[in-house]
């Protein structure tokens, strides 16, 4: 699939059933380290952007997609997700602003400025067992498809499977940043919430576009 604004809805919608399917999943992981809410959180924002664009329609460019899509989170979920992802699609989005299809490097672009709002929304830095450490190596991972030549679709696959080694890394490290922090050692044998969810967020834009990831 061409990676246009109706990819950019299917990632959306493909998102919100991931959330939903692994709802449980993440809450789960959050209890263990945080406050629980990690699941409901990101399920409840994400339906909120399918509702939107069923009501709406389809925006004419990914990167309006994406602002819909960060407007939406920041209002809709509570605790650190939503600021922390809706800045990250908000500043993807003026990224690959005007562009009425991604390539594999608007897709590097969307991914580096993404999560970049999230290092200085949260001040988190890789080995703090955050999102972070999922999204780090998934930037990294694009940056080296798209500059082999790989397509959008595979620059996102290779960006997906780095965040899940990313967020199997998170096991063994201590918290540094958010609640998770307060445990001290005893956060260390647990994934991280955040990871877990971004890994889900970019496993479905490979998959919106054809890729699995």
């Amino acid at each position: 699939m061409d990676l246009n604004a109706q990819w950019a809805a299917a990632w959306m919608r493909e998102a919100a059933a991931a959330m939903a399917g692994n709802r449980q999943r993440l809450i789960d992981l959050d209890r263990a380290i945080g406050d629980a809410d990690h699941g409901e959180n990101m399920d409840r924002g994400f339906s909120a952007i399918v509702e939107k664009l069923d009501a709406d329609g389809v925006p004419a460019t990914p990167s309006e997609v994406f602002k819909l899509a960060a407007m939406t989170l920041m209002s809709k979920v509570g605790g650190a997700a939503g600021p922390l992802y809706g800045t990250a699609f908000l500043r993807g989005s003026t990224a690959v602003a005007g562009k009425e299809e991604l390539s594999a490097e608007d897709v590097v672009a969307f991914l580096t400025a993404a999560r970049d709002g999230i290092v200085s929304r949260g001040k988190a830095e890789p080995g703090d067992k955050t999102m972070v450490d999922a999204f780090t190596p998934a930037v990294e991972a694009a940056q080296t498809a798209a500059s082999a030549e790989a397509s959008g679709a595979e620059t996102l696959s290779a960006a997906a499977n780095a965040a899940e080694a990313g967020l199997a890394g998170t096991e063994p490290l201590i918290a540094r940043k958010g609640r998770a922090s307060y445990l001290g050692e005893r956060s260390a044998g647990h994934l991280d919430p955040g990871a877990a969810s971004t890994t889900l967020i970019l496993q479905a834009a490979a998959s919106a576009a054809g890729e699995k990831a």
